[in-house]
């Protein structure tokens, strides 16, 4: 008898553990659909409505925001009347329910589109399989494009997180190191579409016999020289993509900056102190301690900062639209797709643009969890 009620105990717990399995995965399912659902009626009044805007507006608001409110609400109360263990067991896929829905509409299928479309013409007409992926490393404008990002990547990135290291290292200990962050930072407010118009006034070039407002070219004339087409210099290609760069590691030193200074205070003192009553020098210590210490914020800034100048878009394109051999990645994605409307082209392009990013991000991602970021 003890032994039939051990064999019942046993099955009914193997039946349990069915039915909880059963029960996760219809909540793992059933509830992204909702989700979805939810979503995609609001997304369709908000598209096609003529109500007033300031009941789309109201809708978007209750729609985005307290639908996706309710759903947890409704969800979690249903799974906390469950047992515990059940309780326990489910309640994760309530949150993690509409969150799935969100990023596979959003980012999940626009990516498997993308790569369809990547397979056929220009028109997405007829199906060329991987016509567009040889195409793109056999044009000569790709080619440049690649060269380019690589010099972006080197440059941009490097520079980037040397300066902040630098200024994160000097104002430390500096007695006006507020100020002087204050302002390293600033540069981080304007966008990058501003920045590029900041710095066509800097770069700006006249003729010889006329006054330059350009500030570069101002200082060369000052100083007997002759002004210069400085990042339409095609005498120089493809080096003239470095005044270009500069405008980035403008903007990004700031954000390098910040974290290095967080950084380089987080180093226990006591570590400093042992190398100086071992005889180090303040130069031994800054690079035999303090930046072994920092060396996962290093690499998790300058990966950061990687993946930016990957997709870099918008200077170049407010400073040469690509032109004077300038072209990157992105731009030529923008040009083939939006401008010579070649959607299979461009898809393809973006699809080596996503490509190219995933490595950096997932070796990214590991760094931050070695520190414990999550």
């Amino acid at each position: 008898m003890a032994h039939v009620d051990a064999s019942e105990k046993q099955e009914m717990g193997v039946g349990a553990r069915f039915i909880a399995f059963i029960s996760s995965v219809f909540l793992a399912v059933i509830i992204p659909l909702i989700a979805f659902a939810v979503i995609y009626a609001g997304f369709i009044f908000l598209r096609d409505s003529n109500a007033p805007k300031w009941v789309i507006t109201l809708v978007a608001i209750v729609w985005g925001v307290g639908g996706i409110a309710v759903l947890y609400w409704v969800f979690n109360g249903l799974v906390e009347r469950l047992p515990p263990a059940w309780t326990a067991r489910l309640q994760p896929f309530v949150f993690v329910g509409p969150a799935l829905a969100i990023l596979v509409w959003y980012l999940a299928l626009p990516t498997a589109r993308t790569f369809w479309l990547s397979l056929h013409d220009r028109n997405a007409d007829a199906f060329v399989g991987l016509a567009n992926y040889s195409a793109i490393f056999t044009e000569r404008v790709m080619r440049e494009a690649f060269r380019n990002n690589l010099m972006w990547i080197i440059f941009g990135s490097t520079f980037s997180v040397l300066f902040g290291l630098l200024v994160a290292t000097l104002a430390d200990r500096s007695r006006w190191e507020r100020v002087s962050k204050t302002f390293i930072f600033l540069p981080m407010a304007i966008s990058f579409v501003g920045a590029g118009v900041i710095w066509n006034f800097i770069y700006e070039v006249r003729p010889v016999t006329v006054p330059q407002i350009g500030l570069l070219n101002a200082i060369v004339v000052a100083l007997g020289g002759t002004p210069k087409p400085w990042y339409a210099w095609t005498d120089i290609i493809p080096w003239n993509n470095l005044f270009l760069i500069v405008i980035v590691v403008w903007l990004q030193a700031g954000f390098s900056m910040v974290l290095f200074s967080a950084a380089l205070k987080g180093i226990p003192s006591e570590l400093m102190e042992a190398g100086r009553v071992d005889g180090a020098s303040e130069i031994q210590i800054y690079f035999r301690i303090m930046l072994p210490y920092i060396r996962g914020t290093i690499i998790t800034v300058w990966t950061t900062i990687v993946i930016f100048t990957l997709k870099i878009f918008d200077v170049v394109w407010v400073m040469t639209g690509g032109q004077f051999g300038t072209e990157v990645i992105a731009t030529q994605f923008f040009r083939q797709s939006f401008v010579a409307r070649n959607s299979g082209f461009g898809s393809a392009i973006a699809i080596i643009l996503l490509l190219a990013v995933i490595p950096v991000m997932i070796y990214n991602l590991r760094q931050f969890r070695e520190q414990e970021a999550f």
